[in-house]
């Protein structure tokens, strides 16, 4: 079986794409890409090209774009081309050059298929058809990438997945030359009579990639000749268990975590006698966590109620709330948990606002309503927390020694359900502080030694 029919068989296998999909193709001007091409053309697909011109070698890079313009008039294809100041970019956000051009790569790739995606909805929705095609961006990454990240994933510390290597198929992003050992792509080249351009800094061993495919891998293959192959064949074997480490992982997460609004109840006793750091990280990681805070994630869950941790990548925080963690995307207006901390002057929930002030006791006035809550600034530690009362709920009652389910309060004050449902709490450290908008906790109130007032105002929307 010759080249073509091995890549039309392994798109078929892995049910890439259909015969009548749109494929935008990312062509850099190199053999890969090339080939990538030139197999489409073969195989009668329908298909654009995209260029990305990095501008980081020179008049290189300008020759590589026109050689890939060259590569449109041949097919008879639309080329799209993207420039980018790959330097300033990589500078601005403090990455490497390499994940510098692979984040605006791929971010223009979505950008595209995006944008196509609006114009062919647009069109039939004025036709009244639905669309029969989808778009795909198809990528030149071959077997030789694909052991070549699996070496550099396991020297740098990577988990299952990573050992699985590049996906055949992500998203919007099809690989269908995976399969294919970067001779077999070359011997394709040379028999049809391709032309391509050599990128000059493949050479060059500042890049890690490069280091790894010109002299570590060669190096290994003196010791084990067959050492590729062998690589090619672990992946499958790593991306078998993997199938079945999701089955498992997928079947706990959702045992163990609850949604209620938009946040995720997680209780930390059942999560901590897994005594897994890859259970806690594969909840975490859903929410812009890292591996580096799996630490963090367990010492909180022997912290205070109310402590939290903060996401590094999005607005995800992890609080500790009595016996669970509460994952809350950060001051959510439409959650249940709010995080109070000190200095907060306004705090926003999906009901009402509360206006946080400092008073010294010589400039109180005595309030009388209940939308305003004065309290002994010296009685509090932050964080505090706002959220909604739950049964089991109890405080002491402003003016009473003895502690009072929130419940029973509910029913001396004669709530009806309906006022119940719309009622939130300030909590410290288990502790109530306020039953909002009701009755502060004697625990909290100004007495004669207090000499600092924390006053809290209630404004309904």
């Amino acid at each position: 079986m010759n080249l073509l029919e091995q890549f039309k068989e392994f798109i078929q296998q892995q049910n890439l794409f259909q015969k009548r999909d749109k494929l935008i193709l990312a062509v850099s001007g190199g053999v890969d890409s090339v080939v990538l091409c030139e197999l489409c053309s073969q195989a009668g697909y329908d298909f654009i090209i995209a260029h990305c011109n990095f501008h980081l070698r020179g008049k290189e890079s300008e020759r590589d774009q026109e050689f890939v313009m060259s590569l449109g008039e041949k097919y008879e294809v639309e080329v799209l081309v993207k420039e980018f100041d790959t330097e300033k970019y990589a500078q601005e956000n403090r990455k490497g050059i390499q994940e510098a051009a692979r984040d605006l790569r791929y971010g223009w790739f979505s950008e595209i298929v995006s944008r196509q995606t609006s114009h062919v909805k647009l069109q039939n929705e004025s036709s009244f058809h639905a669309s029969p095609f989808t778009f795909h961006v198809l990528t030149a990454h071959h077997a030789d990438d694909n052991i070549e990240t699996l070496v550099m994933n396991f020297f740098r510390g990577t988990g299952l997945q990573g050992l699985a290597g590049i996906p055949v198929a992500q998203q919007y992003i099809r690989r269908p030359l995976l399969s294919f050992w970067k001779e077999d792509l070359v011997r394709f080249a040379n028999e049809n009579n391709l032309g391509f351009v050599e990128d000059s800094s493949n050479q060059s061993t500042k890049y890690t990639r490069n280091l790894f495919r010109n002299e570590i891998i060669p190096l290994i293959s003196k010791a084990y000749p067959q050492v590729k192959t062998n690589l090619l064949d672990n992946m499958g074997r790593f991306n078998e268990i993997q199938k079945l480490y999701r089955i498992s992982i997928d079947g706990i997460k959702k045992k163990l975590c609850k949604v209620k609004n938009n946040e995720v109840h997680v209780p930390i006793r059942q999560l901590m006698s897994y005594h897994n750091k890859a259970l806690i990280f594969e909840i975490i990681s859903d929410y812009g966590f890292t591996e580096k805070q799996i630490d963090e994630v367990i010492k909180l869950g022997e912290a205070e109620s109310g402590k939290f941790i903060q996401s590094p990548t999005t607005a995800h925080r992890i609080i500790k709330f009595r016996n669970w963690f509460i994952v809350s995307k950060g001051q959510s207006t439409d959650g249940e948990t709010v995080v109070i901390e000190e200095g907060v002057k306004n705090v926003q929930c999906s009901m009402f606002n509360l206006q946080l002030s400092t008073l010294q006791t010589s400039n109180f006035k005595p309030q009388t309503s209940n939308l305003v809550a004065c309290i002994d600034a010296n009685e509090i530690s932050y964080p505090l927390i706002l959220r909604r009362w739950k049964q089991g709920d109890y405080f002491y009652p402003l003016g009473m020694k003895k502690k009072k389910k929130v419940a029973r309060f509910f029913i001396d004050q004669r709530l009806s359900k309906t006022e119940r449902e719309k009622t939130w709490i300030i909590e410290m450290n288990k502790k109530i502080v306020w039953v909002v908008g009701l009755r502060i906790d004697d625990r909290f109130k100004i007495a004669e030694k207090t000499k600092s007032i924390l006053k809290i105002s209630l404004e309904t929307a």
